[in-house]
C-alpha cells in the first residue's frame, strides 16, 4: 500500500479506523520462540473488519487462527505491526487500559467454556460484570436478561453440571453478550458440540449479528462458516483467501437491476 507524501502508515490506519471499520490491522507479526527455535505464527498480516460484520476465519489446525484472534483482541502481544480497535492502538495501551477496553467493547466465547462449577448460570454470567465494576443489582439484571436472550430463562439457577453441553455453551454466549459488546470473538465455539447443538449456537450468533454486533468466528467447520457474510481462509500464518459474500450478493443484485 502506498501512502501520499507527508502521511505515515499510522496516520492512514487512524483514518481508516475512524471510518466504518471497527478493526484495522497492518503488518501484524507474531513469532513463538522455544530456545533458539522461532516459529512464525502470523506473517505481516493486514486486515480490516467493518462494524456489524460477521466474519468466519477458516483453516487447518496450526495455521494461526486462534493466534490471530488472541493478537487482534489484545489477549496476546504481537512482535510487529499495528492493531486498532474502535480507533485505539491496542498494543500501545497499558495492561489495565487494554483490559478496560476489552470489558467495554468485547465479548469472548471459547471452546473451553471456563464456567465455574459451583456457580449457577446466572452467577457465571454476572461475575465478569461485577469484576468490571457493575453493581450487584445491575450485574444480576444484565445476567438474567442475557440468559433470557439465549433461551435459558428457566435454567438460570442451574449449575454447569446440571446443563447439557449446548446449554453450557449458551451460558458462555450469554456471558459474552451481557455487557452488550460491539465486538464478539468466538474461538471454535461449536468444536465440542454435536450437530444439533452446534446449529443452535451458530443460529444464536447469527441473530446477535443481525442485531448489530460484530462477530469474528474462528472455526474449522465449513458448515459453521457458511453462516458468516465474509470468510477468511488462513494458511501458514497468512490470509490466503478473503471471500465477502455480502459484497458478492450486492454486486449480483446491482447487475440484475
Amino acid at each position: 500500500m502506498l501512502f501520499p507524501r507527508g502521511r505515515s502508515k499510522g496516520a492512514a490506519v487512524k483514518q481508516r479506523s475512524e471510518s466504518t471499520n471497527i478493526l484495522v490491522a497492518r503488518g501484524v507479526r507474531k513469532v513463538y520462540r522455544t530456545g533458539e527455535v522461532e516459529v512464525p505464527a502470523l506473517r505481516d498480516l493486514d486486515l480490516d473488519i467493518a462494524r456489524g460484520a460477521f466474519v468466519a476465519v477458516l483453516g487447518p489446525s496450526g495455521c494461526g487462527k486462534t493466534t490471530l484472534l488472541q493478537c487482534l483482541s489484545g489477549l496476546d502481544d504481537i512482535d510487529a505491526g499495528v492493531v486498532e480497535i474502535d480507533g485505539a492502538n491496542v498494543h500501545r495501551m497499558s495492561d489495565a487500559r487494554r483490559a478496560a477496553q476489552r470489558a467495554r467493547l468485547m465479548g469472548f466465547v471459547f471452546q473451553s467454556l471456563n464456567l465455574i462449577p459451583v456457580f449457577s448460570a446466572t452467577e457465571n454470567v454476572e461475575l465478569p460484570l461485577l469484576l468490571n465494576g457493575a453493581s450487584p443489582l445491575e450485574a444480576r439484571r444484565k445476567a438474567e436478561a442475557a440468559l433470557d436472550r439465549v433461551g435459558l430463562a428457566r435454567r438460570r439457577g442451574h449449575r454447569p453440571d446440571e446443563l447439557s453441553g449446548g446449554e453450557q455453551q449458551r451460558v458462555a454466549v450469554a456471558r459474552a453478550l451481557a455487557a452488550k459488546p460491539a465486538l464478539v470473538w468466538a474461538d471454535e465455539p461449536t468444536g465440542s458440540l454435536d450437530t444439533a447443538n452446534a446449529v443452535e449456537v451458530v443460529e444464536l450468533l447469527a441473530e446477535l449479528h443481525a442485531e448489530g454486533m460484530t462477530i469474528v468466528l474462528v472455526t474449522h467447520d465449513s458448515m459453521v462458516a457458511a453462516r458468516a457474510q465474509r470468510r477468511l481462509s488462513m494458511r501458514d500464518g497468512k490470509i490466503v483467501e478473503d471471500t465477502d459474500h455480502q459484497a458478492a450478493r450486492s454486486s449480483t443484485e446491482g447487475s440484475r437491476g
